[in-house]
């Protein structure tokens, strides 16, 4: 029954192959990251028109105390100081 499922509607396949329905943990704001990560902001980019991805910019712990109650201007520039970056690509579960 199961394979005739899937021929029938294939994009059943693609749900619970990549669960990209379900949004875990439930009932989390992800537009506010300093609720779940210290030294964290939520940020958005413009990938092209129409297309906005949402972001977290976290800095590292040695930053910590200085990044205590800065505004987003200040997690901006921090990314252009000489330390590396990493991007982190969590999937396409719809969460961060």
């Amino acid at each position: 029954t199961l394979p005739f499922l899937i021929r029938l509607f294939p994009s059943v396949l693609n749900k619970f192959v990549y669960l990209n329905f379900l949004a875990f943990p439930f009932f989390v704001d992800f537009r506010r990251p300093e609720l779940l990560v210290n030294n964290t902001i939520n940020l958005y980019l413009t990938t092209e028109p129409g297309v906005t991805v949402g972001i977290w910019h976290t800095v590292p712990g040695s930053r910590g105390a200085e990044a205590q109650g800065k505004d987003q201007r200040w997690y901006e520039e921090a990314l252009a100081d000489p330390h590396p970056v990493i991007i982190y690509l969590h999937g396409n579960g719809g969460t961060r």
